[in-house]
């Protein structure tokens, strides 16, 4: 894979992590996670055709600033999603609850 192709898969993971993030910010996360599994399929493009030469210049400060960008709005979803997954494991631990304790009270 040249240099080019990585770039332009780079910035196509940037592209994914925004509308990620504006999936998260307005609560859509089926969005969210079609858009991840997206992403997930660039990273093994990544991961199977990158070659470990290092790329130089200009294309390896675009690289580096393309994954700060990716990981900026990685952070940002992560700080959504948070409070967001801790009410849902509310969630589910209540209802669990309430399926212990009529099965439980069937038992009487």
């Amino acid at each position: 894979m040249h240099s080019e192709e990585i770039l332009s898969l780079y910035a196509s993971m940037t592209d994914i992590t925004d509308q990620m993030l504006g999936a998260a910010r307005a609560g859509d996360w089926d969005r969210v996670c079609t858009l991840e599994t997206d992403c997930a399929n660039h990273v093994a493009t990544l991961k199977s055709g990158e070659a470990p030469a290092a790329l130089s210049g200009a294309a390896r400060e675009r690289k580096v600033a393309m994954i700060r960008k990716i990981l900026a709005s990685d952070r940002e979803i992560r700080d959504i999603a948070q409070p967001w997954m801790a009410n849902l494991s509310a969630l589910m631990h209540s209802a669990g609850t309430e399926q212990k304790l009529s099965q439980a009270y069937r038992a009487y």
